[in-house]
């Protein structure tokens, strides 16, 4: 690799540690190279991608990034940078579950929103539920009392509606 291309893959990790979500850091010596592909394949499908370079490349990468650049003293052995373009916790679920299956395969921390995450909060938030289940679950939880105040309103009128038919009985 000369130089030139080296300059390239530095500022191709810079752009994707700023653009992306999310950054975790992983651990993926041992992993055959048809189980990195099926990790890439995978990563690919829930909006997520990831890279291997050398680790001096990404010691320079992460100079002057926020939060990514207290990932620089990990940047040793085989490891690989994943990014995460649009569900964070989609993409650490993946992660999670592709550790579980391949024990070779290790999460060692992450970075969301220009916070450094260790590997206990990566996979505390891959057991989050995703943002559409979240609004959903809020948008309930708001609509909740009224929907509990219109049943009571509800029930007024039926008892209403009740006790007037039961009127009507007796007097007939």
């Amino acid at each position: 690799m000369n130089r030139q291309e080296k300059e390239k893959m530095v500022a191709e990790l810079r752009d994707k540690m700023t653009e992306s979500q999310a950054t975790f850091l992983v651990k993926y010596r041992g992993l055959s190279v048809a189980q990195v592909e099926s990790l890439r394949s995978k990563l690919r499908a829930k909006g997520g991608s990831f890279k291997v370079a050398k680790a001096r490349l990404m010691k320079r990468a992460v100079e002057g990034v926020d939060a990514v650049d207290a990932m620089a003293p990990y940047f040793k052995d085989q490891i690989g940078l994943v990014f995460a373009d649009n569900e964070p916790p989609i993409v650490a679920q993946m992660l999670r579950d592709f550790s579980k299956e391949y024990t070779a395969f290790d999460i060692l921390l992450g970075s969301i929103d220009a916070r450094l995450l260790s590997k206990d909060d990566v996979i505390r938030i891959a057991s989050l539920p995703t943002k559409d289940v979240l609004i959903a679950q809020t948008c309930a939880t708001l609509n909740a009392p009224i929907a509990n105040f219109t049943r009571v309103l509800h029930m007024l009128v039926a008892r209403l509606l009740y006790v007037l038919k039961k009127i009507e009985e007796q007097k007939q």
